[in-house]
C-alpha cells in the first residue's frame, strides 16, 4: 500500500473522465481564487434569543437581567449572547453590551438607561440602605432588606427606602424598631403602610380609654360555667 501522502496525490492529479480534468485543476483555477483570508479573531459561538423588554427596562437571559434605555419598555429586541459579553440589538443596531453575569447581582443596570427619576437615586446601593438601617436597630435593617427584597430590581425600591428614612426621622428609635417590626410582620412594605403603623402606634401611647373585648359566637362568658 503506498503512503498516504502519494495516494492523495494520484487521485488529486488523475483526470476525471465526465469533467476532463483533475481535481487539483478544478481547486486551483475555480476554488482557490474563491477563498477569502482568515478571520483575524477565533470564532466565537454566540445564541440569538428574541426578548421583550420589562417595565423596568431589562432583558433576561437565563435568569440574568440586562438593562437596554429605558425609551424602549415593551419593545422586541435582538439579543446575542457569548461567553463573554451580551449584546442587545432593536431594529439591527445594537443598543446596549454588557458584561455575561454567572453570578452575583442578577440585574445589570447601565446609568445612563435609566430613566431621569431613576437615575436620581443611582448615588444610593443596597449596602448603603442596609448600613443607615442598620444604624438605628436590627428591626429597621431588617425592614429595609425585605422591601428591597420584594422588588423585581432592587431600585425600584430605594424610593420606598428613602420614604422610610424621612418618616424614621421624626421618631424615637425604639419607636422606629417597634414599627419596621411591626411592618415586616405584616407584609407593610410600602411609605403609606408605614406611615400608617406610626400614627397607630403613637395614637396607642396617648390612649387611655381599655382595649375593647370583641363580641364574638365563639366567646362563652362567665355564665357559661354555672
Amino acid at each position: 500500500m503506498p503512503p498516504l501522502p502519494r495516494a492523495l496525490d494520484r487521485i488529486n492529479d488523475h483526470v476525471m473522465r465526465r469533467l476532463g480534468v483533475s481535481r487539483r485543476q478544478l481547486f486551483e483555477t475555480v476554488e482557490r481564487p474563491a477563498l477569502a483570508s482568515l478571520p483575524l479573531e477565533d470564532y466565537e459561538f454566540a445564541e440569538w434569543r428574541l426578548a421583550r423588554v420589562s417595565t423596568d427596562y431589562h432583558v433576561e437571559f437565563k435568569t440574568f437581567f440586562y438593562s437596554v434605555p429605558h425609551s424602549l419598555i415593551r419593545q422586541q429586541v435582538d439579543l446575542r449572547a457569548t461567553a463573554r459579553i451580551i449584546e442587545i440589538f432593536h431594529r439591527g443596531k445594537r443598543i446596549a453590551v454588557h458584561q455575561r453575569r454567572y453570578g452575583g447581582p442578577r440585574h445589570g443596570t447601565d446609568p445612563d438607561h435609566m430613566p431621569s427619576s431613576h437615575r436620581r437615586y443611582a448615588e444610593w446601593t443596597p449596602d448603603r440602605f442596609r448600613r443607615w438601617a442598620a444604624s438605628v436597630g436590627p428591626e429597621t435593617e431588617g425592614l429595609i432588606v425585605a422591601i428591597l427584597a420584594s422588588r423585581p430590581h432592587p431600585e425600584q425600591g430605594f424610593r420606598t427606602c428613602l420614604g422610610v428614612l424621612r418618616l424614621f426621622r421624626d421618631v424615637t428609635r425604639d419607636r422606629a424598631e417597634a414599627v419596621s417590626a411591626r411592618a415586616v410582620k405584616i407584609g407593610g412594605l410600602n411609605c403609606k403602610s408605614i406611615a400608617s403603623l406610626i400614627a397607630n402606634h403613637k395614637a396607642a401611647r396617648h390612649s387611655t380609654e381599655p382595649t375593647a373585648i370583641v363580641d364574638h359566637a365563639n366567646l362563652r362568658g362567665p355564665d357559661y360555667f354555672h
